[in-house]
């Protein structure tokens, strides 16, 4: 499979995007840290050139890391979280965006089901490693 471009939206359709994956090259992540658990995170990355805003800036909402508010694809009108800003860290080499799948309009649960996914245990701070458990994720 080659690059692709993508086509997301929020429930109430306020927000759209698109974004240019290769999921069989990237694939797919999850990750049991509190955010990503309570959100039943399911993503894909991509970098910053690869996502385009369409419609809705203004009604995203960021998100507070540490005090500091990251740019974030959170809709203030229906609460869907279509992507989040990942910016370079220890564990993250380069920034990046994680597109949420379940917002993705046009992905085919095939592609999306032969992906590969890599697994983190963020919980336990231990971003290197899939968790000891991974099949609630």
């Amino acid at each position: 499979m080659a690059t692709e471009t993508y086509h997301g939206s929020c429930i109430c359709g306020g927000v759209q995007f698109e974004a240019e994956l290769d999921l069989a090259a990237a694939g797919t992540k999850k990750c049991n840290c509190t955010r990503c658990w309570k959100r039943r995170a399911w993503s894909a990355p991509v970098s910053p050139e690869s996502l385009r805003l369409i419609r809705g800036a203004e009604l995203l909402s960021g998100y507070a890391v540490g005090g500091k508010t990251e740019f974030g694809g959170f809709c203030k009108i229906c609460g869907v979280s279509m992507f989040g800003h990942v910016p370079v860290s220890e564990w993250n080499k380069a920034e990046r965006y994680d597109i949420s799948v379940a917002a993705l309009d046009d992905l085919d649960p095939e592609e999306l089901i032969s992906a590969p996914v890599t697994y983190y245990d963020g919980r336990n701070d231990n971003w290197w490693h899939a968790p000891a458990e991974a099949r609630h994720l």
